[in-house]
């Protein structure tokens, strides 16, 4: 079941946050998404739309949305692989008419996931933070 994020989900997101941030960016020092964690819970969810995806009472994956822009989708690394993911962007599509989105160039497996969603390279750049390149990807086809 997908919905609204609540207050009494900020401990089950940020933990799943944290633990696949860790592990899907295994080229960035864990400390990057350590120091992002008070961020996360104080700045960037509350800013956000935020869904979580429940199953059996618990809290297995999560998106947030701010301005169109899905700023984070992520699954329970223990649940990957279930369609969890699949399903949260199916969910952000019928809320938004246009989706984008920044992935980590070294990140493949979801860059091929999000392509298999329906999402295209707009541009490539360089995280600030962290010095890795990094996708632009949208669902609306860009005009040439």
């Amino acid at each position: 079941m997908i919905r609204q994020f609540e207050a009494n989900d900020m401990d089950a997101v940020l933990d799943i946050w944290l633990t696949a941030s860790i592990q899907a960016h295994d080229f960035v020092d864990p400390a990057v998404w350590q120091d992002q964690v008070d961020n996360m819970r104080t700045l960037y969810l509350p800013a956000s739309q935020a869904y979580v995806f429940e199953a059996a009472g618990k809290t297995t994956g999560f998106y947030a949305v701010h301005d169109n822009n899905l700023a984070a989708i992520f699954v329970r690394p223990a649940c990957q692989g279930q369609g969890i993911g699949k399903a949260l962007i199916t969910h952000a599509k019928q809320h938004c008419t246009e989706l984008t989105l920044s992935v980590y160039k070294e990140n493949s497996a979801s860059v091929q996931f999000y392509l298999a969603q329906g999402f295209t390279i707009i541009n490539e750049s360089v995280d600030e933070h962290t010095g890795h390149p990094e996708y632009f990807m949208s669902t609306r086809k860009q005009q040439m």
